[in-house]
């Protein structure tokens, strides 16, 4: 295997361009003048800025130019970025589902502005804002090249307002030079812009980007040269204090939970170019709820993170191996733990640092250190949870990481086994991503060693893909040895070898309303290398879709699975259910439509049915939504879905159901209000999350919210609580 690796990463050096020629440019002029904030371009300053325009489409078409005009005109001072846009319009019938910060983009009118401060196409800030003023920002890490790249969980202080006329919207923008990171005397910055106009039912962008790439990927911009190089711009320190009142009761137990928590996070610069996180007795009890997923397999599934503490150059710590097969770190163990009884529950966190970001042009540091507390009622011990990471830039996009975990228990109690007194795993990665994004690709080599074990536990693999207009291919290896551990990961299946690999075939219509068909063939083949390489699991499928010009898309897919069965399974949860017999495998069939409608619309939907077999029995499933906007007010969605699962005698048979109607309210760009329901009979739970927020200044905020937990059988209490939260931002 190690073979392999080595051949493959020197094949992938050899792709590997050196460098990009940017073919688009802008002049960032430097004035002395503070502009007035309120979405007017009547300053006489922006009569002398150059414009960033001649934007391109990207859909439906990537080769022609943009129906709706764009134009983007920047100035600087010694603290700010000032940016002035213009996006012209067929009306005033703009697409804005809420007033509430963050929103995703698709679907709703808005502009985003991307700026790759270090010029490496790897990592970069984004803002953006809609015709009434709402913001958004987000981080953009792995060179844009997939969802999980792609951060809005970033928050930063700035300013932007906008103003609608008949025929066109205006908007300014001042973001602080603090608010990004870069290099002292940096003379330009890559930069890239899209945008979504849905009167026109168009995407386009500044550089042009073709439609096989996703429209934030970092390999196409331009560059914006500003008028003298940048001066040296700290931060200042930001302190973060919160109060936390909780009254809740655990009716299960009869406890009552009632407590107030004080605690305090600080951000410190370090140069330009690090972030310094500090956290003293975080309130890691986060005000959002996860959404519930309806699990019908063996294995444990990953939630994202939300916590703002961990999100800050992420992907110098969650970004190393397989995210969905052998990820060694996962910042979501922190703070949680298993009680005696094997209920997950939370960990104490007393404080921690985290130091982020770059220590010179090509070369970024990572460190994380966090202290959780001894909880001996549920022989859950004291750890200090540590990640060390490095990453230096490769050519023109690549990098080559290493990092180091340690995982320690402090004072080892009594009830703590020798063999869990610490686990450490270290490893190595590189990425590949060509000048183009046409390849990209991975390899890494990571082991673990615990107490007296340390020989093998590796987790080896890699990954390569060849992305174009018309086709793509991907192909993907992974080899877990079932001894490799990594407690603070994210490692869902061990002693495996995993084999994948995807193609794609693209047509693009020069007319009609299909937009593209699309069709994907997927293969999945694992082994277990613990039983002599025995085949456990197989699966193929076909899939063929068709995305309208006019948003909506239809899809169809059959699938074909083998899954041996190494242990008794039982699938449905039923009390006193018999398990289905290990050591014997299952092949089935199943087959899948789908319809989504166009996002635009104030009524959309979506509805998915299947139907086909499930191990030794049947399963008929649906899944469906549907989202009505009440524009910008209000918006009130509902999710469903339903799994029917029919097993032969004497195996249990079950319907599951996965119901979540949602309503959230945003009475002003500053107070909103939003309730989730949750009812889920495969975790027994009905959920009510209710919150409401007031954003009372920048990034500082007062909570309201209510839980309420039943049991569905007996629809019985189980846990409510209410929390009132008060955090604020202060700049020193």
């Amino acid at each position: 295997m190690t073979k392999v690796l080595s051949v493959l990463a020197l094949f992938c050096l050899s792709i590997t361009a050196f460098g990009q020629n940017s073919e688009k440019s802008f002049t960032v002029i430097y004035i002395s003048d503070t502009l007035q904030l309120d979405g007017v371009l009547n300053e006489p300053a922006w009569e002398m800025a150059e414009s960033a325009n001649s934007f391109q489409q990207y859909f439906p078409t990537d080769s022609v130019e943009a129906i709706a005009g764009s134009d983007i005109k920047m100035l600087y001072d010694d603290k700010n970025l000032y940016i002035g846009i213009r996006m012209d319009a067929k009306g005033k019938d703009y697409v804005i589902p809420s007033l509430e910060r963050d929103f995703r983009a698709g679907g709703n009118d808005n502009i985003s502005l991307l700026f790759d401060t270090f010029n490496d196409g790897t990592n970069a800030f984004l803002f953006g804002i809609n015709p009434y003023g709402v913001r958004r920002e987000a981080l953009i890490t792995n060179g844009g090249a997939g969802d999980d790249g792609f951060t809005t969980s970033w928050d930063i202080k700035w300013k932007g307002e906008s103003v609608i006329y008949d025929t066109y919207y205006t908007a300014e923008l001042i973001i602080p030079l603090t608010s990004f990171k870069f290099r002292e005397g940096e003379t330009k910055w890559r930069f890239n812009s899209y945008r979504f106009d849905m009167q026109t039912n168009e995407r386009s962008t500044w550089v042009p980007i073709p439609q096989n790439q996703l429209i934030y990927n970092l390999a196409f911009m331009g560059d914006m040269v500003f008028e003298k190089p940048l001066g040296k711009s700290r931060t200042p320190l930001a302190l973060i204090p919160y109060v936390n009142g909780i009254g809740a009761n655990d009716f299960e137990t009869g406890s009552n939970l009632n407590n107030f928590k004080v605690g305090a996070d600080a951000k410190i610069s370090v140069g330009n170019s690090l972030n310094l996180d500090l956290t003293l007795n975080p309130d890691f009890s986060t005000v959002e709820v996860d959404n519930f997923i309806t699990n019908l397999t063996r294995f444990e599934i990953a939630l994202p993170e939300r916590r703002q503490f961990f999100i800050d150059n992420n992907d110098l710590f969650g970004g190393f191996g397989g995210g969905r097969d052998a990820n060694p770190f996962f910042s979501r163990r922190i703070g949680i733990a298993t009680d005696t009884a094997g209920n997950t529950i939370e960990n104490r966190i007393l404080g921690g640092l985290r130091l982020s970001g770059k220590i010179n042009n090509d070369l970024r540091l990572g460190f994380l250190n966090l202290q959780t507390q001894e909880d001996s009622d549920n022989e859950i011990p004291s750890n200090n949870n540590m990640m060390f990471s490095l990453q230096q830039k490769m050519f023109s996009r690549s990098n080559l990481g290493v990092f180091f975990i340690n995982r320690q228990a402090v004072r080892a109690a009594d009830f703590l086994p020798e063999d869990e007194e610490f686990n450490r795993v270290m490893g190595i990665d590189y990425n590949l991503a060509s000048e183009d994004n046409s390849w990209t690709g991975k390899f890494y080599a990571h082991k673990s060693f615990q107490p007296e074990d340390s020989e093998g536990n590796y987790s080896l693999g890699f990954n390569l893909g060849k992305n174009t207009r018309n086709f793509s291919a991907f192909v993907d290896a992974v080899k877990i040895d079932e001894e490799f551990n990594s407690d603070l990961g994210f490692i869902p299946r061990k002693d495996v070898f995993k084999l994948v690999n995807v193609f794609e075939a693209r047509l693009w219509p020069k007319k009609g309303k299909i937009n593209n068909y699309e069709v994907q063939l997927f293969n999945e083949i694992i082994w277990r290398p613990g039983l002599d390489y025995d085949l456990t699991d197989h699966g193929v499928s076909l899939e063929t879709t068709a995305a309208f010009k006019s948003l909506e898309e239809v899809r169809a897919e059959f699938s074909r699975r083998f899954i041996f069965l190494t242990e008794d399974f039982e699938p449905t949860g039923n009390e006193g259910a018999i398990a289905l017999p290990g050591n014997r495998g299952y092949t089935f069939n199943s087959f899948e439509l789908a319809f989504a409608s166009d996002q635009r619309k104030i009524f959309s939907y979506r509805i998915e049915p299947e139907i086909g077999g499930f191990f030794n029995g049947n399963r008929y499933s649906l899944e469906t939504g549907f989202d009505i906007r009440l524009q910008p007010k209000v918006r009130i969605g509902f999710d469903m879905q339903y799994d029917k699962i029919v097993l032969p005698q004497p195996y249990s048979s079950a319907d599951i159901w996965l119901v979540s109607p949602r309503v959230g309210i945003t009475f002003s760009k500053s107070i909103f209000w939003s309730t989730l329901i949750q009812y889920s009979n495969q975790r027994d739970n009905l959920g009510i999350n209710s919150r409401l927020q007031w954003r009372f200044a920048q990034l500082s905020d007062l909570f309201i919210v209510y839980n309420d937990n039943y049991s569905v059988d007996l629809l019985a209490p189980r846990f409510r609580s209410i929390n009132l939260k008060l955090t604020y931002w202060l700049n020193i």
